[in-house]
């Protein structure tokens, strides 16, 4: 964007600015770019500050108004700090948990069978992973994202309901409020760089996403097999990994669509084998 003579903080200089913030552009590569086009550097710094600290207020006070704060979320509670419990027959532990975030890896939630089965059901049907396109709504193959993937409708297969009743009944979630389940396949030196789970309401194509289900409230990964190295879930902002076990799972909610839920994960490059995971994402609302 070329400065105006003399230089004024323009309508076309702030939407340029918004553009770029949405785009993914950092703070400092856009001064870094104002300057470089002739912009003085007071101007440039105060023009900057101004639009994007009005921008993160619009944001926000339209997540409010679209109901972005969850009166309820799917929970995974266990009493007394207990690490061991009884689910619809099986024998579950609690590996490791945290507070804040919500984040608690489970052992056994899968048996070996099962992760089998998934994996069999999956594997004919595996195509590039997509990730969501802010503007549309729409999705698409993205660079930071380098798996191959697909969805089974939710209650497609007798292995599929069993594995949803049993999500539904470990967070207390009706799995009608809950997407299919999508199988991922990670090969060597694939990975999901770090990102959040849901819809961010300052995109313009969020408002298309939300009238189906409304906005993702929790996450449930099920690790399908044990890569030989690498492939771990991590969480960045409480330095956490979790290490991909077949059968077990990583739990994890968030009660607004907000980088301050600190849920920011991603998957680690896999360095040796290879990683199967099943995603489970839970809805406010009936998703159909």
């Amino acid at each position: 964007m070329a400065p105006a003579d003399p230089q004024s903080v323009t309508p076309e200089l702030r939407a340029w600015i918004i553009e770029q913030a949405r785009a993914g552009c950092r703070p400092q590569d856009v001064l870094a770019a104002m300057l470089a086009s002739g912009w003085q550097e007071p101007v440039a710094v105060a023009a900057l500050e101004a639009t994007l600290e009005t921008h993160l207020r619009e944001a926000q006070a339209a997540a409010q108004e679209e109901g972005a704060i969850a009166s309820e979320l799917p929970k995974l509670e266990v009493e007394g700090g207990q690490s061991e419990f009884e689910l619809m027959g099986r024998r579950l532990s609690v590996a490791a948990a945290l507070r804040q975030p919500r984040v608690v890896v489970l052992e056994g939630l899968l048996s070996r069978d099962e992760c089998e089965q998934m994996i069999d059901a999956a594997r004919s049907r595996l195509a590039r992973s997509e990730t969501v396109v802010n503007a549309t709504g729409s999705s698409e193959v993205n660079a930071a994202r380098t798996s191959e993937g697909m969805f089974f409708q939710r209650g497609e297969s007798e292995l599929c309901r069993s594995i949803e009743q049993r999500i539904a009944a470990l967070l207390d979630w009706p799995v009608e409020r809950g997407e299919g389940l999508q199988v991922l396949r990670y090969g060597v030196g694939a990975e999901y760089k770090p990102h959040y789970d849901y819809f961010d309401p300052g995109h313009p194509g969020t408002p298309v996403i939300l009238r189906r289900g409304g906005q993702r409230v929790a996450t449930l990964i099920m690790y399908l097999n044990t890569p030989q190295r690498g492939g771990a879930t991590v969480f960045p902002d409480v330095g956490l990994e979790v290490a991909p076990i077949q059968g077990h799972a990583v739990f994890f909610s968030y009660d607004r669509p907000h980088p301050g839920t600190r849920t920011l994960h991603g998957g680690a490059p896999v360095l040796e084998g290879e990683k199967w995971i099943a995603t489970k994402w839970l809805r406010q609302g009936r998703f159909d």
